[in-house]
């Protein structure tokens, strides 16, 4: 649609009428609007009413269609440090795709990786590097928790690399950002409020760690918090959020997953397990890290019945990218049935056909086995965001934690054979805790806050005269 100048004579008058229909509209179809969040169930889309143009006295003044639907832009910002950040960032995008259709246009990025310098665009390699040498990440970790520390130094990312994260953001034009990772409030942040842009962009923060979280992940200036679990709301609240900013939805896991019907049989038959055995899921992370071997061959040996020279249950291994792991499994010899797998997509097969699983302590795992129901055997964690995950597990009658893998494998054989109450009772105290449809509350949520805008977030970013350099 072409714009053609007004004179300034006739522009007052427009301008005028343009504001008075804005805010006069806006406040009659949104009385009685309330503003308090929640489950929504209506995924309606936004819709303000507008004539479709404001025309000069001689009827030939077209003017941008301020309140019309268009498609909006999401912006979701993430880092590859672990991979519980993406996978929540691809959960929130397929959910929008799901509930919305085509109303949100969703891009998932690393704007720092993308258009900053070191030390931004190199965090991954800078984490998985201290995570391997884990006494180094958990120095970073908690000397870098202060507000004083942390703000200093983001502050300082934020003087240096203004202009590319600016240009980075601004590239996608956003209506909503949203921020999966603990790095990415605070810069974002002060980049909408130097270009005055706060009331035309929501920003969200989406936390992923189940309990003890860094406090960047906390900034007063979101417009909400969506945290996991109770825990995590109540150090939002003492880091100075306010009870409207936060909600507590669970951790947002992919809807293939939450909304999977499943048949344990059917899967069992599907994936050439034993249809009668018990299994097992032993997982090592994306990476394939931990005592995955040792364990392997420990539960090898204790869920063989010796007696009578027969296996009481059955173990399925996933070694993710690890291939020498895989390789190295694949050419043992096993007493019990055993399968061994690569990288997976299709976790909510594997997790459905399976009794209980054995992992470290990430959020992302933790969250789908208690969907499945599944009782967890924890054996590492990551320190800082990852320790308050076994608490977590532990103290709700969800799991057990211990670094033994001989502790581990005598554990599954009583849940198999001595023990099976105790195992019934861990899956169903699992299923409590699970929240399979976060992921969708959180997208209806920020639906909703989007709906509540009103029309003046519609208007393009071609009206926005800070970024008309931009454009």
């Amino acid at each position: 649609m072409v714009m053609k100048v007004a004179s300034p004579k006739k522009a007052a008058s427009i301008t005028e009428k343009v504001w008075q229909r804005v805010y006069g509209n806006y406040v009659s179809s949104n009385a009685g609007r309330s503003s308090g969040a929640g489950h929504f169930h209506s995924t309606k889309r936004c819709s303000y009413e507008s004539d479709d143009e404001y025309e000069d006295e001689d009827g030939n003044f077209p003017l941008v269609q301020i309140g019309a639907e268009r498609t909006k832009n999401v912006l979701i910002l993430m880092s590859d440090t672990g991979g519980g950040h993406r996978a929540s960032a691809e959960a929130i995008r397929d959910a929008f795709k799901i509930e919305f259709g085509d109303e949100y246009r969703i891009f998932v990025k690393d704007v720092w990786k993308e258009y900053t310098g070191w030390p931004l665009n190199d965090m991954e390699r800078s984490y998985k590097f201290m995570v391997k040498h884990v006494q180094l990440w958990k120095v970073a970790f908690h000397s870098t928790s202060p507000r004083w520390i942390h703000s200093c130094y983001l502050a300082a990312f934020a003087a240096y690399y203004a202009k590319e994260v600016e240009a980075g953001l601004m590239e996608y034009k956003p209506d909503i950002i949203i921020s999966v990772h603990p790095l990415m409030q605070h810069i974002p942040l002060w980049v909408l409020k130097w270009q005055g842009l706060q009331k035309k962009v929501i920003f969200v923060t989406v936390i992923t760690d189940l309990n003890s979280c860094h406090p960047t992940w906390f900034h007063p200036g979101v417009n909400r918090c969506y945290c996991p679990s109770k825990e995590v709301a109540k150090r939002a609240l003492d880091d100075g959020l306010e009870e409207s900013q936060t909600r507590v939805f669970g951790l947002p896991i992919r809807p293939s997953f939450a909304r999977a019907v499943l048949s344990k049989d059917e899967l069992r038959k599907e994936l050439e397990m034993d249809p009668d055995l018990p299994a097992v899921l032993l997982m090592g992370g994306g990476e394939g890290m931990g005592p995955v071997r040792k364990t392997a061959r420990a539960l090898g040996e204790s869920l063989l019945d010796k007696d009578q020279g027969k296996p009481i249950g059955q173990l399925i291994i996933i070694c993710g990218r690890n291939k020498a792991l895989a390789t190295t499994l694949e050419s043992d010899e096993w007493n019990i049935p055993v399968k061994v797998r690569g990288f997976e997509t299709q976790m909510e097969k594997w997790m459905g056909a399976c009794d209980c699983i054995i992992t470290k302590a990430g959020p992302g795992t933790i969250t789908e086995a208690l969907i499945r129901g599944l009782p967890i055997i924890l054996n590492d964690y990551i320190p800082g965001q990852e320790k308050g995950n076994v608490p977590y597990v532990v103290d709700n009658g969800a799991g057990v934690f211990t670094r033994s893998p001989k502790e581990t494998a005598k554990i599954v054989a009583e849940w198999f054979s001595t023990k099976t109450d105790e195992l019934k009772r861990m899956s169903e105290n699992a299923l409590k805790l699970a929240q399979p449809e976060a992921v969708f509350d959180i997208v209806k949520d920020i639906h909703e806050l989007a709906c509540q805008r009103g029309p003046l977030a519609n208007v393009p970013y071609m009206l926005t005269a800070s970024f008309t350099s931009l454009i």
